[in-house]
């Protein structure tokens, strides 16, 4: 009988851990947004030493990042709603801003360069505020800190 108490006790707790473990499950996303601050690390580090190849070979790694895998894309559309619209929105400007900063360094304008710059992180400021803690809520829980990026 202690056997088969003990056994119930066990999947109860394995039951309800289950929920607490999907929550807890990084995205995809999360990765991505990682690799793009270390991005925006490089091309902040660039500016400060005028080093114009690094910043024109990094602001790519940005207006093309990775993509989260389909079955997480589905994942976010479903939790975004109509708001999924908006959230692209903010990937575009990203992209375009991006690809902004990589011409600016190309032409070696170190105004026009910080510029751009203040411009990108613009577009990830904007988006951070509308999304990230929804995000971070739904998919991490409240209390929990893998905030990521």
């Amino acid at each position: 009988m202690k056997k088969k108490v003990n056994l119930a006790v066990y999947l109860t707790a394995f039951a309800l851990s289950i929920p607490h473990a999907q929550a807890t499950e990084s995205l995809e996303l999360q990765k991505v947004m990682k690799e793009l601050g270390r991005n925006m690390q490089v091309i902040t580090d660039s500016i400060s030493r005028e080093d114009w190849e690094s910043v024109v070979r990094t602001a790519p790694l940005i207006a093309t990042h990775p993509q989260p895998p389909v079955s997480e894309k589905m994942r976010i559309m479903k939790f975004m709603g109509a708001e999924m619209s908006k959230f692209k929105a903010f990937d575009g400007e990203t992209h375009t801003a991006a690809h902004a900063l990589e011409q600016a360094a190309h032409e070696q304008d170190g105004q026009k360069t910080i510029t751009a710059f203040a411009r990108l992180q613009t577009t990830c400021l904007n988006c951070h505020q509308a999304f990230r803690g929804k995000f971070v809520e739904h998919f991490y829980g409240t209390d929990n800190k893998q905030t990521g990026h």
